[in-house]
């Protein structure tokens, strides 16, 4: 408890300390605060680019600048900023005058994941997370071979709590086919971008066909649980495997049929397919049901002899029963008065309202318990209003 405060880097002027650690700044000024002989200060924009908060680092032994590699999805420049230092090598940001989906932030400067991105990369990383109230369900991932009826498992989810699972939309770099829809179907982008956000670090998992990209953005799943429904990952082995290299805490299942002769006789009822593609099936599905049965990716393993009660079991391991809910909880926004101050107790962020209207009222933000991160969400903010005197 106790970590330091936020502090300022010596050529930030003009504003004034509130006794907390809090400097309070004109519109459009930079926010800094230090952590050991750097100072990291956030302000103006990234790499020229006027959406994105830029950030920029300041060591005192050498007395020089850097601009890091940033990582996730960060927030959008705005009139002003408070900062403090929190533990795991986070900054919390809260943003001034912002949307209550886009006011509170934290920069991983030196967690976990920012010290395997910056030894993988071999150099210097930051990753921004945007903070959101209450916990989620974790994602679930399913991979199986052609023909094992995941697809009609994941379909008997969805008709059945309809509220409670959701897809994320993939991106592509393929052009639109007739009738498909940009952010439904599918995400489609342009190529020089979506290699640049692979590089950012903002993709689960990718790969290329026929010469497009296509992939799971971490934001793309972040949305479906940011809207009160667990994610359903749908992929293969290989994705299976970039995914559970990333941040994102996932439950892992494989779908196996009862034996490669019923998994071929399942392919012939098709009546689709030609003999030399369901050969080549058959050898695809046998080398990707021996790497997911030894791969060490997959926490579950289900056996779909019996659709009933494979589905059964699928639902057991979910924790889903007959009193089951059918709605998920939507994740609520954190609304802070236009202006205000902001204190620092321990794991507690006092936000009192400086308006007439608000001055009475000081929203706490208790982080004891947040959880996640870069390059996706921080969770686990708890909330609560109290009348300040």
């Amino acid at each position: 408890m106790g970590e330091a405060p936020a502090f300022f880097v010596d050529h930030l002027e003009n504003g004034h300390t509130n006794g907390f650690g809090v400097k309070s700044e004109p519109e459009n000024r930079d926010t800094s605060v230090q952590i050991g002989d750097r100072s990291y200060v956030i302000g103006g924009n990234h790499e020229g680019n006027p959406l994105f908060l830029g950030v920029r680092i300041h060591d005192k032994i050498t007395n020089k600048w850097s601009s890091p590699t940033v990582l996730g999805t960060g927030p959008k420049p705005c009139k002003g900023y408070s900062a403090f230092v929190l533990k795991e090598g986070r900054i919390l940001v809260i943003k001034k005058g912002s949307a209550s989906n886009d006011s509170i932030w934290f920069l991983e400067v030196d967690s976990p994941f920012v010290r395997e991105q910056r030894k993988l990369l071999g150099k210097e990383v930051v990753a921004w997370s945007k903070g959101v109230r209450g916990n989620a369900e974790k994602p679930i991932v399913i991979s199986g071979p052609s023909g094992v009826g995941k697809g009609t498992l994941i379909a008997m989810l969805m008709k059945e709590f309809p509220s409670m699972f959701g897809f994320s939309v993939s991106h592509t770099t393929r052009a639109p086919r007739c009738m498909e829809k940009n952010g439904v179907h599918y995400h489609f982008t342009d190529k020089t971008v979506m290699e640049k956000e692979i590089k950012d670090g903002k993709f689960l998992e990718f790969a290329s066909v026929h010469g497009n990209l296509y992939g799971t953005s971490i934001e793309s799943v972040e949305v479906v649980t940011d809207s009160g429904k667990r994610c359903i990952l749908d992929i293969d082995v290989q994705g299976a495997r970039s995914v559970k290299a990333s941040s994102l805490d996932a439950i892992f299942i494989f779908v196996c049929p009862p034996s490669m002769k019923e998994l071929e006789d399942r392919l012939r009822a098709r009546g689709t397919e030609t003999e030399e593609q369901i050969q080549k099936r058959l050898r695809n599905a046998e080398a990707e049901i021996k790497a997911g049965k030894s791969s060490g990716i997959f926490g579950h393993i289900l056996y779909n002899d019996n659709l009933e009660e494979c589905y059964k079991n699928l639902k057991n391991l979910l924790g889903i029963d007959d009193h089951a809910p059918v709605n998920g909880v939507e994740v609520e926004g954190i609304n802070l008065p236009k202006e205000h101050t902001v204190t620092k107790m321990e794991d507690k962020i006092l936000i009192q309202g400086t308006g007439d209207a608000t001055k009475n009222n000081m929203i706490v933000l208790d982080l004891s318990s947040i959880n996640g991160g870069a390059p996706g969400r921080t969770r686990g903010i708890v909330l609560d209003t109290v009348k300040s005197s």
